[in-house]
């Protein structure tokens, strides 16, 4: 959860897509294409199919198949697109366990959430002077001292390869199949599922076009251990947004007037 972070470039050509990385620290270009062989395996055609790799140039670079379609940032998600989004993940969160326990765990996951949300609360970020900011600041900041966040560190169910990035950028409606596909896999590896869907509801793209939450969640079938945790890290993630959303925040250049307010509105919903 890094606003404003740019980690590559994109050449679009006819039938496949060249993505040349501009940082790749924490090993982006070898998750991406792991990712994308697992997934050509045990979920073909949800994702790009890779083509070839230069792992270790300078910069790195992968080829993968192009995908036709519309981003869902930035629209107001139809019933039909939020469907074919649950089918997505869960396909996608049926990949074998014993497949997944081989990925490299991902870079951003609850014991990082959870440390980084509180870094950042401890920090007092300066929120402004809206009372309705001010609230939602002081009731996030308890939760967070409190011992359930550290109740959601340990995963009781099986995980799941995913995202880590709930940015609906990477999402890609198809007009022509009405399917949904996933794009973007940087960021990927072995992750919690709750997790991965707090992200998916959670994240500030959210607020760029209309996602509903609940819809999503009910279409996948969630035993009550998961949707009790799913609530959790939706808090948890809308909480880390919200701290970046002050005046000077380092999200605040990348979102709309208002946002914080909007932020806290969800906040003071998710706690309730």
């Amino acid at each position: 959860m890094t606003a404003g972070r740019c980690t590559h470039s994109l050449d679009i050509r006819d039938d496949v897509v060249i993505k040349r990385y501009t940082s790749w620290g924490r090993g982006e270009p070898h998750r991406e294409w792991a990712a994308l062989i697992l997934l050509a395996e045990h979920a073909p055609d949800l994702a790009p199919a890779p083509v070839e790799a230069a792992l270790d140039a300078d910069p790195p670079m992968i080829v993968m198949s192009r995908l036709h379609g519309t981003v869902l940032r930035g629209r107001h998600a139809t019933g039909e697109q939020i469907k074919a989004m649950a089918a997505a993940l869960n396909r996608l969160h049926q990949i074998p366990a014993r497949v997944v326990d081989e990925v490299e765990p991902a870079p951003w996951g609850p014991a990082a959430a959870v440390a980084k949300t509180r870094a950042w609360a401890d920090k007092q970020p300066d929120l402004g002077d809206d009372p309705l900011a001010q609230e939602a600041f002081r009731a996030g900041a308890a939760w967070l001292a409190s011992t359930a966040p550290d109740e959601l560190i340990s995963n009781p169910l099986p995980p799941v390869l995913g995202l880590a990035d709930g940015n609906r950028a990477n999402y890609l409606w198809d007009e022509h199949e009405r399917r949904v596909r996933l794009i973007d896999w940087e960021d990927s590896g072995r992750n919690d599922r709750a997790f991965e869907l707090g992200e998916v509801c959670e994240h500030i793209s959210r607020l760029d076009g209309i996602l509903d939450a609940e819809q999503l969640l009910a279409h996948l079938e969630l035993t009550p251990v998961e949707a009790e945790r799913v609530r959790s890290f939706r808090l948890l993630i809308a909480l880390g947004w919200f701290l970046q959303l002050g005046p000077g925040g380092p999200a605040t250049p990348h979102n709309p007037a208002g946002t914080l307010e909007r932020q806290a509105e969800r906040i003071l919903h998710l706690l309730d």
